[in-house]
Order: C-alpha cells, then sequence, then structure tokens
C-alpha cells in the first residue's frame, strides 16, 4: 500500500511512497500528529540523483522491520532538498553542529516544536566502520526521548541558539575594497593545482563561479598567472571524465584529483553554470573551444533536460540498473565493436582509443571512462563519426532515471546561459529556447501577478518560492531582454525583483533572507549568503539589483545591493572559495557603470546585429539593453532622448556619465565597448 507520499510530485519523494514507513511529506498534517501524540519527528532529506539517498532506502526504509522501529516510535517525514532548500539550509547546519560534516542523505531527530536534538547523514542496517546501525538508532533515541526527556531539551536548546546565531548577520559598516578583491584572487591562487587544473585535492568541483571571477580579476591585473588558473581548469574539464565525451553535460564533480572519474549524476545547475563559464572564456580569450564546449553542455541540457512545456528538469540520476555509471562506461571489446560495426577501419579505431583513453584493463573498476588524455589525436572528422557510433549504441541501453520536476531558481540558471549564448554565439536556436523558457516561466511559474512558485511537474505548480527563486530569474530575464532585445523580460524582472524586496529584505541586517511568511517558521530562518554549488540569493541579489538600478533609476536598489557586499565585506577576501558570484558583484561595485541602449524594433536584423556587436568584447559589467517607441519602459531616465538615427537601429554607448556618439555601425560599436571596457589604472 502506498504511503502519503504517494500524491506528491516530486519524483524523489514518489521514489519513497510505496516504502512500509508511513511517510509524510513536511506539512501541517506531520506537524500537527507529532505536537498531538508528543513523538519525536525523523527528518530524512535527500534528492533523487543521489546516490546513497538510493542505498539507504534499499537498506532500511524498505526494510519491514526497521519500518516497523520508525512507525512505532517516530511521525517520518521525507523531504526533497530541492523542492525546500530552506529546510535542508537550516537542520543541515544542525548535523554539521553536531557531527562536523554533512551530506546527503540527511537524517535528523527532532522535538515536535522542530528543534534537532541528534543527527547523521548515512546510517548503516548494522554496524560497520565504526557506524552505528540504523535500527540501533533508532532504538536508542527513542530510548532517550522517552527516558531522557530532560537531556534531549537541553540539547535541543543548545542547538536551536547556536543555529540562530549562525543564521544571523550583522549589518555592514564599509564597501568592499579592491585590495579584499586582491587578496581573494591571491588566496585562491594557493589552492590551484598547476598541473591539473582546479583547486585542492580530490573529490574536485566545477568552479563556475570561481572561474568567472578570476576572468574579473585578470581583466584588471593583466597578470597571466590569473588567466593561466582559469585556461587550465577550464581545459582540464572539458578534457576530463568530468565531461561527457559522448553526450556533453557535466557530472556533479570529479572523486579523484584529474577530472577522471566522475559521481556520475548529472545536474542541471552545475551545467547551466558551466557553460556560462565556458562562454565568458572564448569571451576573454577567443579560444574556439571554449564556444564549443559551452554549446555541447547546452545542447546536452536541450536534449535531455528539456521537458515538453520549455521548462528543464532538475537532473540526471547516477545510476542506472542499479550500478553507478554503468549507463557511460565502456568496456575496451564494446568499445572497439561498437566502432567496427559502424565501418570504422582498425587504425581509426585505435586511434579514436587513444583519443579517448581507453585500454583493455580500463581506467575505473575494469571499464573506461571516456576522456582525453593528451593532446588531440583523432581528426575531427573522426571524432565526430565515433561520437556518433557510441552514441548510438549508449542509447540503447537503459537510461539512468531523470528526475523531471523544475525548479524555478534553477530554470533561472539556464534563462541566464541561453541567453548569453544567443547573443555571444549568436546562434537563433539559443534565443528561440530561451523564449520557451520564459513562455514556461510565465504560464507555470508565476501566480498573483507577481509571486512565484518554486516548483512545478507536469502542469502542476506548488510550494512558494524561495528569494534564490526571484533573483535567478530575475537575472536570467535581464540577460534574455539583453540578448533578445524584447521589454518583456526587463519587465518581469523588475517585477520579481521588486517582490523579492518587498517580501524578503531584512531592514535590520541589510540583506535577504531566504522565506517569507509565505513559508513554515523552523528553529531559525536560514539566510544565503554564502555560494555553494549554486550562488546565493544575496550574492544574486546583488548584482541584480545593480544592474536593475541603472536601468531603472531607482537608487534605493543600488543603496540594496550595496548594503548587501557591505554585510559581506569583511568575509569575502578571506573565504574567497565560498563567495564566487559575490565577488563578481563586488567588482562590478568597484568598477565604473558601461551600458549600451539599442534604439529600434528589437527584433530586426539591424538590431540584432548591434547587440551582437556590444557581446563580442570582455566586457563582463556592460549592460545591454533595448527600447523601441511605446515600450513601457522608454520613460525610465537611461532611454529618454534615445531614439533611432536615419530610420536606422542606433546604439548609445555609455561609461559613467559619458557617452560616445551613438552609431549604427556594428564594428564601430564593438570597438566603443571594447574602448569603454578598458581598464585604467
Amino acid at each position: 500500500m502506498p504511503n502519503r507520499l504517494i500524491d506528491e510530485t516530486s519524483p524523489y519523494l514518489l521514489q519513497h511512497a510505496h516504502n512500509p514507513v508511513e511517510w509524510h511529506p513536511w506539512g501541517p498534517e506531520a506537524l500537527e500528529k507529532a505536537r498531538a501524540q508528543d513523538r519525536p519527528i525523523f527528518l530524512s532529506i535527500g534528492y533523487a540523483a543521489c546516490h546513497w539517498c538510493h542505498v539507504m532506502e534499499r537498506e532500511s526504509f524498505e526494510n519491514e522491520q526497521t519500518a516497523a522501529l520508525m512507525n512505532e516510535h517516530f511521525v517520518s517525514i521525507k523531504v526533497d532538498r530541492e523542492e525546500r532548500p530552506d529546510l535542508d539550509d537550516v537542520y543541515m547546519a544542525a548535523v554539521q553542529a553536531m557531527t562536523g560534516s554533512g551530506g546527503w542523505p540527511m537524517n535528523v531527530f527532532l522535538t515536535p516544536d522542530l528543534r534537532p536534538f541528534f543527527g547523521g547523514t548515512y546510517f548503516p542496517p548494522d554496524d560497520r566502520h565504526g557506524m552505528a546501525a540504523f535500527p540501533r538508532v533508532l532504538a536508542a533515541v527513542a530510548d532517550a526521548y522517552r527516558s531522557r526527556r530532560a537531556e534531549i531539551e537541553k540539547q535541543a536548546d543548545v542547538l536551536a541558539g547556536h543555529l540562530r546565531a549562525q543564521l544571523s548577520v550583522p549589518p555592514g559598516d564599509r564597501d568592499p575594497q579592491r585590495r579584499e578583491l586582491e587578496e581573494a584572487t591571491a588566496r585562491i591562487g594557493a589552492s590551484f593545482d598547476p598541473v591539473r587544473g582546479g583547486f585542492g585535492a580530490a573529490p574536485k568541483f566545477p568552479p563556475a563561479m570561481t572561474l568567472e571571477f578570476l576572468l574579473r580579476a585578470w581583466r584588471r591585473s593583466g597578470d597571466p598567472a590569473v588567466l593561466t588558473m582559469v585556461t587550465r581548469t577550464l581545459d582540464a574539464m572539458a578534457d576530463g571524465g568530468i565531461n561527457d565525451q559522448i553526450g556533453g553535460g557535466f557530472a556533479r564533480y570529479s572523486t579523484d584529483a584529474h577530472w577522471l572519474v566522475p559521481h556520475f549524476e548529472k545536474m542541471l545547475y552545475d551545467n547551466a553554470l558551466l557553460a556560462h563559464a565556458y562562454l565568458e572564456g572564448y569571451r576573454a580569450t577567443g579560444e574556439g573551444r571554449y564556444a564549443e564546449v559551452a554549446r555541447r553542455t547546452l545542447d546536452f541540457m536541450l536534449d535531455e533536460l528539456l521537458t515538453a512545456d520549455g521548462g528543464f528538469a532538475s537532473a540526471l540520476d547516477a545510476d542506472s540498473e542499479g550500478v553507478e555509471g554503468r549507463f557511460y562506461v565502456w568496456s575496451h571489446d564494446e568499445f572497439v565493436s561498437v566502432l567496427a560495426d559502424a565501418g570504422l577501419t582498425d587504425d581509426e579505431r585505435r586511434i579514436l582509443a587513444a583519443t579517448w583513453g581507453v585500454t583493455a584493463d580500463g581506467n575505473w573498476e575494469g571499464t573506461n571512462v571516456l576522456h582525453r588524455p593528451g593532446p588531440a589525436v583523432a581528426p575531427d572528422d573522426l571524432v565526430v563519426r565515433g561520437r556518433t557510433a557510441l552514441l548510438a549504441a549508449r542509447s540503447r541501453r537503459t537510461r539512468p532515471a531523470r528526475d523531471d520536476k523544475q525548479l524555478a531558481a534553477w530554470n533561472g540558471f539556464v534563462l541566464r546561459a541561453l541567453a548569453h549564448a544567443a547573443l555571444v554565439l549568436g546562434e537563433p536556436r539559443y534565443a528561440e529556447a530561451s523564449r520557451e523558457l520564459i513562455a514556461f516561466v510565465e504560464t507555470q511559474l508565476v501566480r498573483d501577478g507577481d509571486r512565484l512558485w518554486r516548483t512545478a511537474r507536469d502542469g502542476r505548480a506548488h510550494t512558494p518560492a524561495f528569494c534564490e527563486d526571484y533573483l535567478a530569474l530575475a537575472d536570467g530575464l535581464l540577460v534574455a531582454h539583453a540578448a533578445l532585445g524584447e521589454p518583456a523580460p526587463l519587465l518581469l524582472a523588475r517585477l520579481l525583483a521588486e517582490t523579492a524586496t518587498r517580501d524578503f529584505w531584512d531592514d535590520e541586517a541589510g540583506t535577504f533572507v531566504d522565506t517569507s511568511s509565505e513559508h513554515d517558521r523552523t528553529v531559525a530562518q536560514p539566510r544565503g549568503l554564502i555560494d555553494n554549488a549554486t550562488p546565493s540569493a544575496n550574492s544574486i541579489g546583488a548584482d541584480v539589483l545593480q544592474r536593475l538600478a541603472l536601468l531603472t533609476g531607482e537608487e534605493e536598489m543600488q543603496r540594496r545591493a550595496q548594503a548587501i557586499l557591505r554585510a559581506v565585506a569583511p568575509a569575502i577576501g578571506r573565504q574567497p572559495s565560498a563567495f564566487g558570484r559575490m565577488l563578481c558583484a563586488a567588482d562590478r561595485l568597484l568598477g565604473e557603470q558601461i551600458d549600451v541602449v539599442v534604439a529600434g524594433d528589437g527584433a530586426s536584423p539591424g538590431a540584432r546585429a548591434l547587440r551582437e556587436a556590444a557581446g563580442v568584447p570582455y566586457v563582463p559589467d556592460l549592460v545591454l539593453t533595448g527600447v523601441s517607441d511605446g515600450d513601457p519602459h522608454a520613460t525610465w531616465p537611461l532611454y529618454v532622448a534615445k531614439g533611432v538615427r536615419d530610420g536606422l537601429p542606433t546604439a548609445y554607448a555609455c561609461r559613467g556619465y559619458a557617452c560616445d556618439e551613438p552609431t549604427t555601425d556594428p564594428v564601430r560599436l564593438a570597438d566603443e565597448v571594447r574602448r569603454l571596457g578598458a581598464v585604467t589604472a
């Protein structure tokens, strides 16, 4: 019989809907049951692509005896961390405080009033490797709750106080300084791996936001060593097994320091952030390979994560047929056989094996993770033929499960990448995908005119959006407006940013909080300042509000952006790896405003040529916008008196309060942007 998760939309929760555990979704029914029966809550948080979440389900949550223990002593609640990042943030902080580490699955025991008192991550079904068996943990916690209640209450009080202190922040009293950004660059450089790229030792995570900051730092300093950190890392990731050499797209992280063996799950946010970073690498260096990696990453998302309604699914699982990575790896014999069946000669097969590092012994558990171990061996046409044959063979395998829920913030990251590709690469398919994604947002996620849902699946949207959802979508919409020249994305971006400041702004601290009055109150209110796998609401907000302040002329937006950056100013130089996107926002604050207004019909070839010309030079602070007669924003201060000249779309390029002569010539505009964006001492 199914449990209460059967009516949920999250694929992760639905995976547990037939467990013998009497799971509840987070909500009033479960919380009231815990209070009425005075039973502790067992809160288990994970996500659909999480390998060890699947393991613990098979070992424990599908076990009748373990489920009986849980059902007798606890109110058990299952949460998808991607749907409820607020709960994940608060209770992960508690687990880290209790154990010194965190991860998923995350399992924590709460009092009925939601204070944590014990927790951990994966628990095995029997005692092993110094870890207590999960049934033993359940019995011990249940006994302590009954017989040593005072100790439980004391522990819960201590943890609750710790969490409230940890998640609060004092207001800042000064802007970040250029020297702090230089210090951040130096600290990042100290952890750089000069041989294999990336930062630190294994495991290695793709540092997309840090790389974008380093490109900005190189632009200001001209230091070739800083650029080398970026290019070596981009090259190493592109060559590694973390990058799917056959189907495109990046896995979550590399288990080793060589970028060779990934944890095979593919997350939407990683691929969106990396596509944008490779596009910026292409703009900064002119290296065509980076444009090609961005294309293959975007095309992976369009091929495998795009849903029928124009949104994007969240992830592909690491496992298929119960084995991690099975879909992606190759034995030497199968690799050779597939290529032989496709008509490739012995020499061509040997060349491709060398190109992708395929050997008889393999490089991971007797199989081969395809990668590029050295300089290119096979010519491009042979690579295409080999890839086509292998991809066709791989498509006949059992595919990893897809988590096809659509999350507002993550779709905002995709919109930012797609629209940037439409501008930088000038390829219409990315512009069209951007329009379809905006239509999905407008029809599936926008509610009550100016509010959002967090998540949707199969046309069912639910859960009030969090601050990151509003600001990530506003971010993507601003890039879409720049690329497409259409007014609607700009107007929606402004509306969402205004809702975010109305519902999530903390005047006392001068930062955004993650939740609003629409969300459950737990033991503490989460506040995203740190850039983890995804950028925090505050780092996106610090950047978005600066751009909107320039576009709208609203000084209050600039004041709020500065308040955020002041709050983190003491930390960004000391802990730069935790503030990749925030450092970019600080770099914008310390630079001079640069904007280009393209006047004229945004859909015309002339206006499109001007927009694309403005996007050619690497000027990351550029705010690109468009306006036509009759647009609702034509009366905003930035756009007044900026119209077409001689009946042609016309560009107005300005730095600070000084503007160049308007031009209708794309070549001249690119030169103007390049000159205005030049860094001066």
